[in-house]
């Protein structure tokens, strides 16, 4: 389970930072950076706080609203578009979300914990650690920020462009959104910079 040992190691102000979406083939990726006040913050919080994805959706739900609204952590989104996706590449995309959310916080930290092995060009410090957001309390609750706000950004644009399943597949390649892919073509939400989707750009769309 993550605790503050890395934070506590570092001292002064620490964001744990992580991403959501970084493989699905529509829809923005999404970063989240979190301050989290160690003294503040609820026993029951931090105990339940874990990667993202080992959480089921109504406990990441329910861990989010406390992250954003509890006044003991500090929470930063950004996000980078399909658009951006396809122009900067997903790694750079990813970065400009990162700085985003870094930007988002409103105060910038001594040094930022990113989940993962390669070093974002962040205005501060940066420790990268592998698989960080089973380690790190404040790279877990990141992670949970990053991917409800980007599921509840999917369902909005599910909405948008029905027959994709993006409320339930957050724009993963499953083999049905690869067959409304096929059947009803390529949105603008779309990256058309990854091949599933490249190959299918141009043909004609059709409606439902």
């Amino acid at each position: 389970m993550p605790d503050f040992s890395l934070e506590l190691a570092a001292g002064g102000i620490v964001a744990g930072i992580d991403e959501a979406g970084r493989g699905p083939w529509a829809g923005p990726v999404v970063a989240g950076a979190v301050i989290l006040d160690r003294n503040l913050i609820p026993p029951d919080i931090a105990a339940r706080l874990d990667d993202s994805k080992k959480l089921s959706h109504a406990k990441r739900e329910a861990l989010f609203e406390p992250l954003m609204t509890g006044g003991w952590a500090k929470v930063g989104i950004g996000l980078a578009s399909a658009a951006e996706i396809d122009s900067l590449n997903i790694l750079k995309a990813t970065y400009l979300a990162m700085m985003r959310a870094l930007e988002a916080l409103g105060e910038k930290p001594s040094l930022a914990l990113v989940d993962g092995n390669r070093v974002p060009p962040l205005p501060c410090l940066v420790q990268t650690v592998v698989k960080g957001d089973g380690i790190s309390l404040s790279i877990a609750a990141a992670s949970i920020c990053a991917k409800v706000t980007r599921d509840r950004i999917m369902g909005e644009l599910a909405q948008l462009h029905p027959g994709y399943g993006w409320e339930s597949n957050a724009g993963y390649g499953t083999a049905a959104h690869h067959e409304a892919l096929r059947r009803l073509g390529v949105t603008p939400e779309h990256r058309r910079s990854f091949a599933p989707v490249a190959a299918l750009v141009g043909k004609p769309q059709r409606r439902l």
